[in-house]
């Protein structure tokens, strides 16, 4: 199979390739999963739309749920991801209950108009540049009562934290009171490559442009109803605790690992400081990491029902 920059990321850079690292990853993405299955309140002999697929886990989850009276039709952008993931529904036995699609969240070519019971998403708007003309397709394809239920990271604070670094790197440059310090260039650098660093990358970034209540807005400007959204942000220890899966790992699909970062961007003695920092932190099992994510379930409202003949 012909890795695209999709399906790269999720068989091989969201894990690095380690199998501890791998499992810590699959328990945080299933539940990610479950909960929003759970704002989708699915029930048997539903339709559900789960856009964005990926390796199949919302959908396989929700069979799992329902079993054969679920209709699941599964969406991606990525042709080696959708193969990849049919080939899981044979060897699971649930292709008959499967349909696959290849189109993108802002066109769900083949799925008709109000025709489904529910719209799935698990870390996929996030990386939509559209995010409008998504959600009003989502939408579209809902018959009325139907639900959404989005389960979606928040970068901006990322984003911010690389602007930050870069302001901060300014400032010190201007003052020539400030000592030089050898290891904030190096921070930015890493930082920048990963998550926009400017005022005018952050608002044209699809990942970075918009926060929780962003989102919130744009449900409700699509014509959703009944919108609940819930901001869950964790501080726990690092899952990570190899150097080496540190520098394999990204953390989306749009960023490069730290290893091309250092080999790409960093002078021998630049990547000799760097971990020289950075190294004992991550192999301490004492560093933190923050994980933001947003929940969101809404309605499609009701049809306008015919005004009685005469009225």
């Amino acid at each position: 199979m012909d890795d695209d920059l999709w399906s790269a990321w999720l068989l091989h850079g969201r894990d690095a390739g380690d199998p501890a690292y791998a499992a810590s990853v699959r328990v945080a993405t299933e539940g990610y999963a479950d909960k929003a299955l759970d704002g989708a309140r699915l029930a048997a002999g539903m339709t559900l739309v789960d856009v964005g697929t990926g390796d199949g886990l919302v959908a396989f989850r929700a069979i799992d749920r329902l079993g054969p009276s679920l209709r699941v039709l599964l969406t991606d952008i990525s042709a080696p991801m959708l193969h990849h993931t049919e080939a899981l529904a044979v060897r699971r036995k649930v292709e008959g209950q499967c349909r696959f699609l290849r189109c993108s969240a802002e066109r769900l070519d083949g799925v008709d108009d109000s025709s489904v019971d529910a719209v799935v998403t698990r870390a996929v708007l996030a990386y939509v540049g559209d995010k409008s003309a998504a959600l009003r397709e989502f939408h579209r394809v809902l018959e009325p009562g139907g639900r959404l239920s989005i389960a979606e990271p928040v970068f901006q604070d990322e984003a911010f934290f690389a602007r930050a670094l870069r302001d901060g790197l300014r400032m010190r440059q201007a003052d020539p009171a400030q000592l030089p310090d050898r290891f904030l260039p190096l921070l930015h650098r890493w930082k920048a490559a990963q998550f926009p660093d400017t005022e005018a990358l952050i608002a044209t970034s699809a990942i970075a442009s918009h926060g929780e209540r962003d989102l919130l807005r744009l449900v409700q400007a699509a014509g959703f109803e009944e919108i609940h959204l819930e901001l869950h942000i964790d501080v726990v220890r690092s899952s990570v605790r190899s150097w080496e899966v540190f520098l394999g790992i990204s953390p989306h699909p749009l960023a490069p690992s730290l290893r091309a970062i250092l080999a790409e961007r960093f002078s021998p003695e630049e990547r000799e400081l760097f971990e020289a920092v950075v190294r004992p932190s991550v192999e301490s099992q004492h560093a933190l990491m923050t994980d933001r994510m947003v929940y969101i379930r809404a309605e499609k409202g009701s049809e306008p029902r015919p005004l009685p003949s005469g009225a």
